[in-house]
């Protein structure tokens, strides 16, 4: 049964919810992606030397890889129905916009400093990720339960 709203008004404020953070997520996502070229292009060629003398051109491979797979999903989020659609994206999104910035951005540090403690932040940052994908997870089963 489809779904009606009393009136135009709800049905732009809901819409206004969902927009405002997916242009959000849009943005840095883009500005993640620049970064993440820029960056990859760094470690291949000019940083390269150092890398493989610290021993962590892997780990900034790892922070590129990770960097462009959340690039690419926060992209796509837009996309995605869901029964709590504002909740649950804004959720997914910013999840994933902290697991980036943690889990990636403590990778691009260490491999540059050799500082190793900064491997204990990296992790905080996987949890980021995992809570987004649990959450978009959450928000497919609700999805189709209720389409059910």
């Amino acid at each position: 049964m489809p779904v009606s709203f009393p009136n135009e008004q709800f049905t732009k404020d809901i819409q206004s919810d969902i927009a405002e953070p997916m242009n959000k997520f849009r943005l840095i996502a883009a500005m993640y992606g620049f970064v993440g070229v820029v960056l990859g292009a760094f470690g291949a060629h000019s940083l390269k030397p150092l890398l493989v003398e610290n021993d962590h051109l892997g780990a900034w491979e790892t922070a590129t890889l990770y960097l462009f797979v959340h690039v690419l999903a926060i992209l796509i989020l837009p996309s995605v129905e869901s029964k709590e659609t504002s909740i649950s994206l804004k959720i997914i999104g910013w999840s994933w916009i902290f697991g980036v910035f943690l889990f990636s951005g403590s990778l691009y540090v260490l491999a540059l400093t050799d500082i190793s403690k900064l491997g204990m932040i990296t992790p905080i940052g996987g949890v980021g990720f995992l809570v987004g994908w649990g959450a978009l997870i959450y928000s497919i089963i609700q999805t189709n339960q209720s389409g059910s």
